[in-house]
């Protein structure tokens, strides 16, 4: 890795399932016993935390807010690379009020100099983020989801923004409704995704592109088990606990796997992909033109 990862994670001091909007929330399961998830939430959560900063990752944390739960899933917040970040426009009301916050922090960031450029998504345009925008640094590509959380419409957006390639993928399965719970894009050029939540003009797609002998198809159990929603940067991978088949899949490419235990997120539809946000993620373009300043 040319640099440290920085992540950004959110405090899951206000994390409940308290409705759904997604196949996967139980809110029933949650409310049998909000106080003891909350805290089995805020030690999984501390758990992630830890195990991103032994693979090697600098962990920034930001506060949640009351009465917006799902704030605990920062890869929703915006798409960023080469010191730009544009944010989340949501699909659905329960997760509006994040955008103000979202947009805020990212202000912040850019006064620090973190970022040089701070904008959003134009309004009625919904792009919920990483998690619909996955930057692949072997092709130099966004692999960008839509049809579920985000429109197409957005695809453009992301692109001129950015000025890189941007792949549409669309997501035809409710219950993969953001384009990270079902694809995983690898630093050594594998993608790990799931088929059935894709079109067949997808799955081409993605074939075509990574190329057959790259792309890793993970199964029913991966997929239920959130373990494509996963944070990788350089060898390292850390996941929801994984099925052994796929940890072994994984490893026997080169790849570390860190289990972390979920299960409290992943009654809300969220993994480790979900619960991060890459901070300084930076296209070859980028680094090529800083290292000639």
């Amino acid at each position: 890795m040319a640099f440290t990862p920085k992540l950004l994670m959110v405090d899951p001091s206000h994390f409940e399932v308290s409705y759904v909007i997604n196949p996967w929330m139980k809110p029933g399961a949650w409310h049998e016993d909000p106080a003891g998830h909350l805290r089995q939430a805020q030690a999984c959560s501390a758990a992630l935390h830890q195990s991103l900063v032994d693979a090697g990752a600098d962990v920034v944390m930001a506060p949640g807010a009351p009465g917006l739960p799902d704030m605990v899933f920062p890869a929703n917040a915006a798409v960023v690379l080469d010191r730009r970040a544009i944010v989340a426009r949501f699909a659905c009301d329960e997760r509006r009020g994040e955008e103000e916050l979202f947009l805020k922090l990212f202000r912040s960031y850019e006064a620090r100099g973190l970022f040089d450029t701070v904008v959003q998504y134009p309004e009625g345009i919904f792009q919920e983020g990483a998690g619909d925008a996955l930057w692949d640094d072997s092709r130099q590509q966004f692999w960008a989801g839509y049809g579920q959380r985000s429109a197409k419409a957005s695809l453009q957006v992301t692109e001129d923004f950015f000025n890189v390639p941007v792949v549409p993928l669309e997501l035809i399965n409710p219950r993969f409704y953001h384009l990270d719970t079902c694809f995983l894009v690898l630093s050594g050029g594998e993608i790990l995704y799931y088929p059935p939540a894709f079109s067949a003009e997808g799955k081409a797609l993605i074939e075509g592109l990574a190329g057959k002998e790259n792309v890793l198809e993970a199964t029913d159990e991966d997929a239920a088990a959130f373990s494509v929603n996963a944070v990788n940067f350089g060898k390292q991978i850390v996941m929801a606990r994984p099925p052994a088949s796929l940890k072994a899949r994984l490893e026997e490419r080169g790849y570390r796997v860190r289990s972390v235990d979920l299960d409290p997120f992943i009654l809300s539809g969220g993994g480790a992909y979900c619960m991060t946000l890459r901070l300084n993620r930076s296209s070859a373009a980028a680094a090529q033109k800083a290292a000639a300043e």
